[in-house]
């Protein structure tokens, strides 16, 4: 099914740009993959053994061994790496039975536990299980079980993975970037660890999530992990727990505030810049006081962008489309949607904001657009319905404060239940970015029965689990098998007998995030626009064949996640050609990539895009 962009913005597609004239008639070819490019090192023997980045352990050939000072530092037995990952996962299987520390882990940090130490001696081999073996693994490295990792981290910590800059280190962060081997970083992922996923404020231990997300950089996107840097900036915490815990591997301090913390935040961003112009910096779970306030302090100058705002944003607005059309309608009647939505922080507005601009954009994009479009929202919040009679209100959420001339015909008034919202508006959706697991109680979900909608959506998109607003098997059995079901952490199909199923969509970020990250770096663009996140949401959006979302599947299934990322990573390149905004990656310039068409312009992508393939290794001395 075509994007609607591609009706919207018709006039800006890189195809109807002028061609300039090509120096030959033959299609270009690409000959030399991501992957497959050799690796001069300064090393050789036990060195390169203990180096993860390029060991291989006994898949090292003679010739290799000879070469790089390893023979009779390895058994003489040289095996393939299918083998090597064969025999993984022979032992994965068997010892993560045996790996448990107590009461307190669990079977998928046992798995986490065993990934992460071949994580730490073998890292092509590490991205090839994860790779090869994604469904599984995905909620192992990413949410929901990345959540449990960072609440243990001062014990899980082994080996350093990443940089930590601190506030007791304003003044050196432009000396320190250098301490970092890699001379090329193409993306970073930096947490304050203030509101890791719906956990809170973990400080320090917020590193695994940045390190996380950067996994799937690599296994989605195909980023090169040696060019991938996890960042924790550590300005303190207010969790009193970890501040009396003695174990605690973080600055024990209460967060700065105000703008001793901007600038320990803007010391980053010059320093990380400085060494690394080209680099992409996402920001991941910084709280909703700062999440919007540093998205607009920076966007405009650096490749940036926030994927708790943007990404869950774009993530549900392509579930949101991919809704209307399983009620059998065209995408272009989003705006007459009628969706409440639970949640109030920056994950909240994020959605809201953009879902109206897309609603405004079909509309016309005038401002009798804008306001049809901010018509179509009721936001609740911990004190419920938010209306102009609200003192205090979040700047950030004002402009969807419902006034007083709609509550009156509407039955509803300030500070109204969500049950009372849902009875009253009779939505077409339900949005749950809440982190209150359960919210979607029975009543609430009774009262979806009265949806002006034959097929209403749920989306519980709370993580991890624990925080989803309700589970799809309590959607189905009391909604029936007519409702369509997303949440942000994985669930099983609902099995709803005489051979139906109802099927658990997963929203997660992780269908854009990646390609979002891999269409900029490899269009060059400047900066990361609106337009560009809404090109990979609408892409993501139309993926989905049409009997399949007339079944109530709005999102693909994560095994497809790397054709997915190829195709949002194409749509963004293709965008930021449009908004003249690309500057072009390595040998492919800005005027070049405006002549790819749009197979071309997935070739190219899919031809940058990593591989986890033992390249070739060539020592040279210093």
């Amino acid at each position: 099914m075509a994007s609607i962009s591609r009706n919207l913005r018709r006039s800006l597609a890189p195809d109807r740009l002028p061609r300039l004239p090509l120096l030959s008639q033959h299609p270009r070819e690409y000959v030399t993959a991501e992957c497959h490019r050799p690796v001069v090192l300064h090393k050789r023997g036990p060195d390169i053994l203990h180096d993860p980045w390029f060991n291989r352990g006994t898949a090292f050939s003679m010739t290799e061994r000879d070469r790089l000072g390893l023979r009779g530092l390895l058994p003489p037995n040289v095996v393939s790496s299918q083998q090597q990952i064969d025999r993984f996962m022979l032992d994965l299987k068997r010892l993560q039975r045996y790996v448990k520390d107590g009461p307190s882990d669990t079977y998928p940090l046992a798995k986490w536990r065993i990934l992460n130490r071949l994580h730490d001696r073998n890292e092509t081999m590490y991205y090839k299980v994860l790779i090869d073996n994604i469904e599984e693994y995905a909620p192992i490295v990413y949410t929901p079980t990345v959540g449990l990792v960072c609440q243990n981290y001062s014990g899980l910590f082994r080996r350093p993975r990443g940089m930590y800059f601190s506030a007791e280190d304003r003044g050196e962060m432009m000396s320190m970037v250098y301490n970092w081997p890699a001379d090329q970083v193409d993306m970073i992922v930096v947490t304050d660890g203030s509101r890791i996923l719906g956990l809170g404020d973990l400080g320090v231990h917020g590193i695994g999530i940045a390190i996380g997300k950067l996994d799937l950089y690599v296994a989605a996107a195909g980023i090169n992990p040696q060019r991938v840097l996890p960042v924790m900036i550590d300005v303190g915490t207010n969790n009193e727990k970890l501040l009396k815990d003695p174990l605690y591997l973080g600055l024990q301090e209460h967060r700065l505030e105000g703008d001793e913390y901007v600038s320990v935040i803007d010391e980053f961003m010059e320093a990380v810049f400085t060494r690394w112009p080209n680099v992409i910096v996402q920001f991941e779970d910084f709280q909703s006081k700062w999440a919007f306030r540093l998205l607009q302090r920076y966007r405009k100058t650096y490749r940036m962008f926030n994927d708790d705002v943007q990404g869950t944003a774009g993530v549900a607005i392509a579930g949101l489309l991919g809704a209307v059309r399983a009620q059998g309608r065209p995408m272009i009647d989003f705006p007459k949607q009628r969706i409440v939505v639970a949640g109030a922080g920056s994950a909240g507005i994020g959605v809201v904001n953009a879902a109206s601009r897309t609603m405004a954009r079909m509309l016309g994009n005038n401002e009798v657009a804008f306001e049809s479009a901010r018509s179509q929202f009721w936001i609740v919040d911990a004190h419920g319905l938010i209306t102009e009679d609200r003192e205090d209100i979040d700047p950030d959420a004002r402009p969807f404060a419902r006034r007083k001339s709609e509550l009156a015909h509407q039955g509803l008034s300030e500070g109204a239940s969500l049950v009372e919202v849902v009875k009253k508006v009779k939505p077409d959706v339900i949005l749950g970015l809440s982190a209150v697991g359960g919210l979607f109680s029975k009543e609430v979900l009774e009262a979806l029965k009265d949806s002006s909608s034959s097929r209403p959506a749920i989306f519980a998109m709370s993580n991890p689990t624990k925080n989803a607003e309700c589970t799809p098997g309590e959607a189905f059995s009391i909604l029936g098998e007519k409702v369509i079901f997303a949440s942000g952490s994985p669930f099983h199909d609902v099995d709803l007998g005489d051979g139906k199923i109802g099927h658990s969509n997963q929203g997660n970020n992780m269908y854009l995030f990646p390609g979002i990250g891999l269409g900029t770096l490899l269009s060059g663009a400047r900066v990361i626009s609106d337009g560009m996140l809404q090109a990979a949401a609408e892409r993501l959006a139309s993926y989905m064949k049409e009997e399949e979302v007339l079944e109530g599947i709005i999102y693909p299934p994560i095994s497809r996640i790397r054709d997915i990322t190829k195709e949002v990573a194409a749509a963004v390149v293709r965008e930021a050609v449009a908004e003249d905004l690309a500057e072009g990656y390595r040998d492919m310039d800005a005027h070049e990539l405006a002549r790819l068409s749009e197979e071309e312009t997935i070739e190219y992508v899919k031809t940058n895009m990593w591989s986890p393939v033992y390249p070739t290794i060539i020592y040279k001395k210093d």
